[in-house]
């Protein structure tokens, strides 16, 4: 479970450190996911990206809209703070979409990643639908089951030698929208219309270079589940050794692949009730 805490303190800092390395490893799917948020975008109107991180989506969309006003928001004041040194012509803040002040109407509301770790997903997407403008488009990304992501699956076994267990119910995290049933009841249930779900096959990038394995130990043991399984084990040493010889059998020369995959929601804000 990744808490609103977490974000806002250890999880977030890390990010912002790593940011660099996170939008190299998700470059594969933003492809799709900002192809998807282009095509729903007005040229002018207001804009909100939900869990902006450190702005990649926001700066892709911006230099296709330079007229609508964008608004990004996360919980994490150091990955703001890249955000707003990155892409200039977007505004960004430290937020919470399912609490805070937002801006109003929304002539569009995205996420690369950024929706599954709300404590209540049913009150904070009812609330986003009430400040959306009737027809606005909801365009996000998020991953499917662990099991078809080898970086939080496979690889957590390899190391640890226990396959990972997801929580029973919903917990906020990484895999909380893995099912597609429940997030499309999520968005039915909260005043969504027209949803449709895009099963997206990407190529995770956690490793480049002269030596992409070594550096894709390094972000792999820094972010993500191999991260959290071994940060306090007494052998680290010895599993960040299981996790480079791991590491290379997804090596295609100079880069390590990991094969992954995400769903791209795509909805409309329905009339209000």
């Amino acid at each position: 479970m990744t808490s609103t805490t977490d974000w806002q303190t250890r999880v977030g800092d890390v990010w912002a450190a790593e940011y660099h390395r996170t939008d190299r490893s998700l470059s594969d799917l933003a492809c799709h996911l900002d192809a998807a948020i282009l095509a729903a975008a007005p040229h002018t109107g207001t804009a909100l990206d939900i869990g902006c991180g450190a702005g990649a989506t926001s700066a892709a969309l911006a230099s296709a809209r330079p007229d609508l006003r964008i608004t990004g928001i996360d919980l994490s004041e150091p990955l703001v703070a890249v955000a707003r040194t990155r892409v200039p012509a977007a505004s960004f803040r430290i937020a919470d979409a399912a609490t805070d002040p937002l801006p109003q109407p929304l002539d569009l509301l995205y996420s690369r990643h950024g929706v599954m770790f709300f404590a209540d997903p049913v009150a904070a997407f009812t609330r986003l639908r009430a400040i959306a403008r009737p027809g606005a488009p909801l365009v996000f990304s998020c991953f499917r089951e662990r099991t078809r992501n080898a970086f939080a699956a496979a690889l957590v076994e390899d190391v640890t030698g226990r396959a990972p267990v997801d929580a029973i119910g919903y917990a906020p995290g990484p895999f909380a929208f893995a099912d597609m049933p429940y997030v499309l009841d999520l968005l039915t249930r909260t005043g969504w219309t027209a949803i449709t779900a895009a099963a997206i096959e990407f190529d995770y990038v956690a490793g480049e270079g002269t030596d992409p394995v070594a550096e894709a130990t390094s972000f792999l043991t820094r972010i993500g589940p191999v991260a959290r399984a071994i940060a306090d084990a007494a052998d680290r040493p010895q599993l960040s050794a299981r996790l480079s010889a791991a590491l290379a059998r997804y090596r295609i020369e100079d880069r390590v692949v990991l094969p992954a995959s995400a769903w791209i929601w795509r909805a409309h804000a329905g009339e209000p009730s």
